[in-house]
């Protein structure tokens, strides 16, 4: 008989799970594209299946029309910071991150669950990317790829790759 996961705790068969960790993806506004909905929650009741696992928004700024771009990065930034708590652990999606093949993606996963990590908070940034006060504030930066995809196509590859790394982590065939 195989035993139930604790609730709330990511699914992880080898080694042992030992600790509890939330996953949040947070974003700057809203996907509007249909397919990329679909897609975004066809992998996020995937996830869910291994850890607590949302998807967040901050929303998009109004009225930014004739705002100077370093403006728009600025209040975006502080609303990012409004949204996150101090303890949790802040990977940026930022094209200047560490880059991880998928396998390597899942250990570090499992590393950051293993060190206790309680709230990892993944974010993808709006059209303009992060302000300083935001790098300032991150534990760590994730690039996806050396080529650059719109900030709404990036939460789809992601979401894939976040749904890859736990099936990699429970020697399941989808990697494969």
């Amino acid at each position: 008989m195989e035993s139930q996961p604790l609730l709330g705790c990511i699914v992880i068969r080898l080694p042992p799970k030992s600790y509890c960790m939330k996953i949040t993806f947070l974003s700057v506004g809203k996907t509007d594209m249909g397919y990329l909905n679909e897609g975004i929650d066809t992998y996020r009741k995937r996830i869910q299946k291994y850890a607590t696992f949302e998807l967040s928004q901050v929303p998009d700024l109004k009225n930014t029309r004739h705002l100077p771009t370093q403006e728009v990065i600025t209040r975006e930034g502080q609303a990012i910071l409004q949204a996150i708590a101090p303890a949790d652990y802040l990977v940026l999606l930022d094209d200047r991150g560490k880059s991880y093949t998928s396998p390597d993606f899942a250990q570090y996963l499992l590393q950051l669950q293993l060190r206790n990590t309680k709230h990892l908070v993944f974010l993808c940034g709006g059209a303009y990317g992060f302000s300083t006060a935001v790098y300032e504030r991150a534990n760590a930066q994730l690039s996806l790829s050396a080529m650059t995809f719109s900030h709404q196509l990036v939460r789809l590859v992601f979401m894939e790759q976040l749904y890859r790394a736990f099936s990699i982590l429970n020697n399941e065939p989808y990697h494969h």
